[in-house]
């Protein structure tokens, strides 16, 4: 009758509750009610942040209610009117928001977003207790024979409710205020006491870096969510509540514990994730995976847009079990959708999530407001003195630090190159630890993605030290991320041919195509790619054999989206006839029709078209005769007419006319059929 608050993520102070179907029995819906308030009362051996007193008040309350529940259980006669089942269905619909606003006030990743909403959440509780002394009021008890001694008891539970006082706390606003004392402090680029930060960290409980992080993971998803209202009223103030958890992440804590969220572990594990089938991540009305799951009053999941445009048509029932639904309200299914993640992740599939990539408002080039600009400033300064001591645990944990600050945000990466990051970064890519010189390589993976970063890196020397990392780094995830920054930084054209001339850097990537990880096969062969964007850089793969390894990688790899990038790089070199002769004498071309016909990847498709293509143009006749006699090429082609993007189906409609020109030739008597002199440019 109620969702399983474990299961789904909601915003903080939003219910979505759900009225009890109005053909419940009376039995049933007293069931459910003392089952879900003996749930609400063993909220008492949780943790309330804030609003103490209130939540133990609500919670008294319902302890109340539930003897009265109790009684009628015993005492209730055969007969039930409707107005009772009606008074306790919405008594039900009313604690379970009773039980979501307790589930606010003891999140333990929300602790300061819930102190500033501490009126709000006072006056909540006072409006719902209130609502279950209304709904007890009009419980018609007369009709329902119980006894004096029961009527007696809910004259007590209405009586508690109007009587009970639910204010905000006084510590809560003491608090709070000092809260906004220290974000003014903020705002005019001031650094607040650490007495005064770590007073209002001690009262909310928050004594660890993980803990710290949670705050500002949950700010994090709550700017994303807010930024999608109309209003966008609490933007600016979520903004500056981040900029305050993340100066706090950074400066008061010593030791970094990484420990991850209860609410979050192994969502998207791969022991997870090979004991579910794919059928369970797909959208029951459209059949294709999830990227939005969402969860209406029915318990069954659909993808978002999809679910909408049923609602929107006038339809009110569920799509598969054709139940009329009271409510068109839904939830989103986070759970499901990190396990569709997962999936996606482990088979090499593209997780196309439209919902995250417009909530990410942290890729803003400027800051959410001016505290948080001045939190990062102030913060960015803090840790080029952490970078540059001689203390190994303070540079390790700046250099942590960085990491996570230059993951997603453009202006905290503007921010730490403006403060000097890069330079003390680049020296710890010659540290022992491997640990710090992972951390330092991810950092600079980061800033290398801002446009500024770039000069500064080269300038110092970067290119040799990162090409050290590559070669030799002390953590294989250190080399990957050494690659992933080459990447970024061969998108200058100049740096791109720097990159090529240096002697290693080629064969170094090639050999890491070979031996790394998957994510490190990936960033390899995407800055190979790049690199590739000069001419001069051809010549350069060739010869660190590259070819044969990419048709090996194509022919025994099982995820797709290395397949995809090997064929990108195949198609790219085959623009030539150098490289086109390289590819078909390493045996190429059987095995790129065969990933034609059964690759489900629609870039993998274009690639193979524009190989084959290139074959047929700079590989001669021979190479069309092996296609002509492949009878299921046609097919294949043929569908990228209709099914592909208008490149791939111009250049599919260019080697069937090939095709089809060789048989006519062939069929007229014609010894050497004469192919097209049209040069076939492979475009990005």
């Amino acid at each position: 009758m109620t969702y399983n608050s474990d299961v789904f993520t909601r915003r903080i102070l939003n219910f979505p509750a759900i009225r009890p179907c109005e053909f419940v029995s009376f039995s049933s819906l007293l069931t459910s009610l003392i089952n879900l308030g003996c749930t609400i009362c063993e909220y008492k051996s949780k943790t309330f942040f804030v609003n103490r007193k209130n939540a133990r008040n609500a919670i008294r309350f319902v302890e109340n209610l539930l003897i009265f529940l109790e009684e009628i259980t015993l005492g209730i006669s055969t007969c039930v009117t409707n107005s009772a089942t009606l008074s306790l269905s919405e008594l039900h619909f009313i604690l379970q928001k009773v039980q979501y606003l307790l589930e606010d006030c003891t999140r333990d990743d929300a602790r300061l977003w819930m102190l500033t909403q501490s009126e709000i959440t006072a006056d909540e509780f006072r409006v719902l207790i209130r609502a279950m002394g209304v709904a007890l009021d009009v419980l018609p008890l007369e009709e329902m024979e119980l006894g004096d001694e029961v009527n007696g008891l809910v004259e007590f539970v209405k009586d508690q409710a109007l009587a009970l006082k639910f204010e905000t706390e006084v510590d809560d606003q003491r608090f709070l205020r000092k809260v906004f004392w220290i974000l003014d402090h903020f705002g005019g680029g001031i650094d607040p006491k650490p007495s005064d930060v770590r007073k209002v960290l001690e009262y909310l409980g928050i004594g660890s870096w993980s803990e710290c992080n949670r705050e500002v993971k949950f700010l994090e998803d709550e700017i994303g969510l807010e930024s999608q209202s109309e209003k966008k009223s609490n933007i600016r103030l979520l903004n500056s509540l981040m900029g305050f958890m993340i100066y706090c992440r950074s400066i008061l804590f010593e030791f970094v514990d990484k420990v991850t969220s209860k609410r979050t572990d192994n969502l998207g594990s791969c022991d997870t994730v090979r004991c579910l089938n794919a059928d369970d991540f797909r959208c029951p009305i459209t059949l294709e995976l999830m990227s939005d799951p969402v969860t209406i009053a029915t318990g069954h999941t659909y993808e978002r847009s999809s679910i909408l445009k049923w609602f929107r048509a006038g339809n009110r029932t569920c799509p598969k079990t054709g139940q009329r639904l009271l409510c068109t309200d839904f939830v989103p299914n986070s759970a499901l959708k990190q396990l569709i993640k997962g999936f996606c992740s482990e088979k090499g599939i593209h997780f196309a999530d439209s919902v995250g990539r417009s909530r990410d408002v942290t890729k803003a080039v400027v800051a959410g407001s001016k505290v948080s600009e001045q939190a990062v400033r102030l913060l960015a300064n803090f840790l080029v003195g952490s970078l540059v001591s001689c203390n190994n645990q303070e540079q390790n944990r700046a250099a942590y630090e960085i990491r996570l600050l230059t993951k997603t945000s453009i202006f905290n990466r503007s921010c730490l190159v403006e403060a000097g990051t890069i330079p003390p970064l680049l020296n710890l890519l010659f540290s022992c630890d491997p640990s710090l010189q992972e951390n330092a390589m991810a950092s600079l993976l980061n800033l290398s993605k801002f446009s500024k970063s770039r000069k500064i890196i080269v300038e110092n020397g970067g290119l040799i030290l990162i090409l050290d990392v590559l070669k030799c780094g002390l953590k294989v995830e250190a080399r990957q991320h050494a690659a992933g920054a080459f990447f970024y930084l061969a998108s200058a054209e100049e740096y791109r041919q720097l990159i090529g001339e240096i002697p290693d850097a080629i064969p170094s990537l090639v050999e890491l195509v070979r031996d790394g990880t998957d994510r490190g096969k990936k960033n390899a062969l995407v800055t190979i790619f790049g690199l590739l964007l000069c001419p001069e850089n051809h010549r350069r793969v060739f010869a660190a054999g590259l070819v044969p390894l990419l048709v090996d990688l194509i022919s025994s790899c099982e995820r797709e989206d290395l397949v995809t990038d090997s064929l990108a790089v195949l198609a790219t070199l085959a623009d030539n006839p150098d490289g086109t002769t390289s590819i078909l004498s390493s045996g190429a071309l059987p095995m790129i029709v065969e990933v034609l016909g059964s690759s489900s990847s629609m870039a993998a498709r274009e690639y193979c078209v524009s190989l084959l293509l290139s074959f047929c143009t700079h590989g001669g006749a021979d190479a069309v005769i092996v296609l002509v006699k492949n009878p299921s090429l046609m097919g294949a082609l043929y569908s990228q007419l209709t099914e592909g993007t208008t490149r791939a189906s111009k250049k599919a409609s260019s080697l069937i006319k090939i095709l089809h020109n060789f048989n006519e030739k062939s069929t007229f008597g014609f010894s050497n059929p004469v192919l097209p002199q049209e040069r076939f440019i492979h475009v990005w």
